[in-house]
């Protein structure tokens, strides 16, 4: 009976992650290509892929930065509206923009005889605008959530490491439980 409860436990694992990837992925997929309503299946998604492409290489243009300028400004003139677009912009230029955030891991000493570490991202070199001339900012996930922490902290409490950003995120969000990424 305890080998079936192992063998049910290790089908449970290699089954759920699978199936949760699967629904997950087919689900956007669904959804993604339900917003066209085109009669061939998939053609709402690759429309909408495509069409997000063609508007990024048409925003990187010279000729439309001006515009893309002035739609950005307009926006920043709105109270609700400039709330909810300048945080999706800055979230979403965090993971995958030209000025990415997260890229800097870091190994951060919280207790005061340094025996309490955590793991996080160096997101400002200075924090000198915040009257604080030798401290530095780090941002320190929660696992398994889309939250965290902002620290701002003296200089030598924080360690920056030398590893690949998206191994360390992976790391640190799932609570430790992924294989540590290697530091050079």
């Amino acid at each position: 009976m305890k080998r079936l409860l192992g063998y049910f436990l290790r089908g449970l694992v290699l089954t759920v992650p699978l199936v949760v990837t699967v629904w997950v992925c087919y689900s956007v997929f669904v959804k993604v290509d339900g917003w066209l309503r085109l009669p061939l299946p998939g053609a709402g998604f690759v429309s909408t892929i495509a069409l997000i492409t063609f508007i990024g290489a048409i925003g990187s243009s010279l000729l439309t930065r001006s515009l893309v300028g002035w739609v950005e400004d307009l926006l920043s003139r709105l109270p609700f509206v400039r709330l909810l677009y300048t945080s999706t912009k800055d979230v979403l230029s965090a993971f995958v923009g030209e000025k990415k955030r997260f890229s800097q891991p870091a190994l951060v000493e919280l207790g005061l005889g340094n025996e309490v570490r955590v793991l996080g991202f160096l997101t400002q070199a200075s924090a000198q605008r915040l009257g604080h001339d030798t401290s530095v900012v780090v941002y320190v996930p929660h696992s398994y959530a889309w939250s965290g922490q902002m620290l701002v902290l003296p200089t030598e409490r924080v360690k920056l490491l030398t590893t690949d950003s998206a191994e360390f995120m992976a790391f640190v969000v799932s609570g430790g439980v992924t294989d540590f990424p290697k530091i050079d």
